[in-house]
């Protein structure tokens, strides 16, 4: 059992019988009245943020959890399929627990967040960046390049993602995965 002064970003707690990280903390000691602590709390089940004030002295659960380093397998009926990198078990995880799932790569190393005692994945994280190859766009019209215009590219996991004018059918490019939004092309 902990209290608010153990309170530090990273930290994941219970709290209203879901668990949650705490992105960021300000302890207030105000010149009237109890200090108290401010966080904005992360559900990791869900991805909502939450605002919440805690009273100073305040009990809180710390909860553990692990990073494991998978690799994306396959998508079926039952959902997305991956292989843990050290044991090689395989772990079925549902399509609500994966923050962009339109990026994943077959083969690509990702991070599964889980409850330490009860064996439980609670998130998917994908790498900032990835490459992909675009496998369909419309070709870009000479000299029009005068703006910065995006026009719609598919990649080879099937989403779609902006791109300028010059990049065509087969170029590999950078995408970030949290936004879907194109970053370079590739070498």
């Amino acid at each position: 059992m902990a209290t608010t002064s153990d309170i530090r970003n990273g930290l994941c707690i219970e709290h209203n019988n879901d668990i949650y990280t705490i992105v960021e903390f300000q302890h207030v000691k105000p010149g009237k009245g109890n200090a108290f602590v401010r966080t904005k709390l992360k559900n990791l089940k869900t991805g909502r943020i939450l605002e919440h004030t805690f009273s100073a002295g305040h009990k809180i659960h710390p909860v553990r959890v692990e990073r494991r380093k998978f690799q994306y397998l396959y998508k079926d009926d039952m959902g997305y399929h991956f292989m843990d990198n050290e044991t090689y078990d395989q772990i079925n995880i549902q399509e609500s627990m994966i923050s962009n799932p339109g990026m994943l790569k077959e083969g690509a190393e990702i991070e599964v967040l889980f409850h330490a005692e009860e064996e439980i994945p609670l998130n998917v994280d994908l790498p900032q960046y990835m490459v992909f190859e675009i496998t369909y766009t419309e070709p870009g019209v000479k000299g029009d390049t005068a703006t910065n215009t995006l026009k719609p590219a598919t990649i080879e996991t099937g989403a779609e993602v902006r791109v300028p004018l010059f990049v065509n059918t087969g170029d590999k490019v950078k995408v970030d995965t949290r936004t879907g939004s194109y970053v370079e092309r590739a070498k």
